[in-house]
């Protein structure tokens, strides 16, 4: 049913053209001396804008993938990273691209429902048993479907990073059970599926800006939140909170972008090149992510008190989380849902 065509048609038309080449030489050329000497590449300038700072694991991947591209291209393709949201925030990034005034970005899953509400699927809670089982659903069938589904929408899209797993914090109590939310006010994005989850667990489920959590938890506007363990690290969310539980209930990816607009202007060349570059970011960002988050909840147990939750309650959170997963149906279609939900059991590990 869905298959990646800027993934994979890209690279095998580009492949087929260079091997012809290298045949019409008698050989003499290998494909990759091809590729060095005889590519369809202008030079061209690419902004690429993402949201953290520059030594962020979004950073160092950005970074990755401008020197691939840089290294493919000898130097032709030049991208040009905007840390800190330099450009705009992930809507307005969004719309620059749709416009053609931008080329590149990096964006949150969840900030592209507007677009495409079947986008909504990486938000539903507790789906994924750890990263390399979301690592096959994003990069199957299903997720790359998804990403070939932007391009009506004038955005091209090509991976998807790691943003990571979600736990909570709160200056309350350690969360053993779903009991331990009752009460709790709880930060969570201004995201409507967020707010049915913690509020059928028990806590009080308050929408806010993430740029006004941190003082909200300091003043106890609020008593809690959920983030990525680098997340709440980097955002010293440990000054202001007690516990951490480890929930898992939500894995969070990002997607990377390009403008159609932009796409459509490059040869099967240069698109091989940007893709390449594409893919080798995605392994690298995740392998960092995963690093990054281990030692972020070894720093955090050293700040914190961190449990686990133990497998019956964990069941019990899924079996409370039911109800948000099947109101899904009635958002993103019942199809939509039960593909992914199919692409999900089969992508487990045995």
């Amino acid at each position: 049913m869905y298959k990646n065509k800027n993934v994979k048609s890209v690279l095998s038309k580009s492949k087929i053209a260079k091997s012809l080449i290298a045949l019409s030489v008698g050989g003499a050329l290998t494909v990759c001396s091809v590729a060095a000497s005889a590519q369809d590449v202008s030079n061209r300038f690419i902004r690429f804008g993402y949201g953290l700072n520059q030594d962020s694991k979004q950073g160092r991947a950005v970074e990755v993938f401008k020197e691939e591209v840089s290294r493919l291209s000898e130097g032709k393709l030049k991208v040009k990273p905007f840390a800190n949201a330099l450009l705009g925030n992930e809507n307005q990034m969004q719309n620059a691209l749709i416009g053609g005034a931008q080329e590149m970005m990096m964006t949150a899953s969840s900030s592209l429902i507007g677009i495409d509400k079947k986008f909504a699927v990486w938000d539903l809670p507790f789906m994924f048993d750890d990263g390399p089982h979301a690592d096959r659903v994003l990069d199957g069938e299903f997720g790359q479907g998804l990403l070939d589904g932007l391009e009506p929408h004038g955005l091209v899209g090509l991976v998807y990073w790691e943003n990571g797993f979600r736990d909570l914090t709160n200056s309350k109590r350690p969360v053993h059970k779903m009991e331990d939310l009752d009460g709790v006010k709880l930060r969570v994005m201004q995201n409507p599926m967020f707010l049915d989850l913690f509020n059928d667990m028990g806590a009080n489920a308050v929408p806010m800006a993430f740029s006004e959590l941190f003082t909200a938890l300091e003043t106890g506007a609020v008593d809690g939140q959920e983030n990525p363990y680098s997340t709440i690290q980097s955002s010293k969310f440990y000054e202001v909170q007690s516990y951490l539980s480890q929930t898992h209930h939500v894995y969070s990816p990002w997607v990377m972008l390009v403008s159609k607009r932009f796409w459509d202007k490059l040869s099967d060349d240069e698109k091989e090149i940007i893709t390449k570059a594409a893919i080798k970011s995605r392994d690298f960002e995740r392998q960092d992510s995963r690093a990054q988050a281990q030692k972020s909840l070894e720093f955090l147990k050293t700040k914190m008190a961190v449990n686990s939750i133990a497998p019956e309650e964990m069941e019990r959170m899924k079996e409370a989380a039911k109800k948000v997963i099947d109101a899904q149906a009635d958002e993103i279609g019942e199809d939509v849902l039960n593909n992914f939900l199919q692409a999900v059991k089969n992508a487990k590990s045995n």
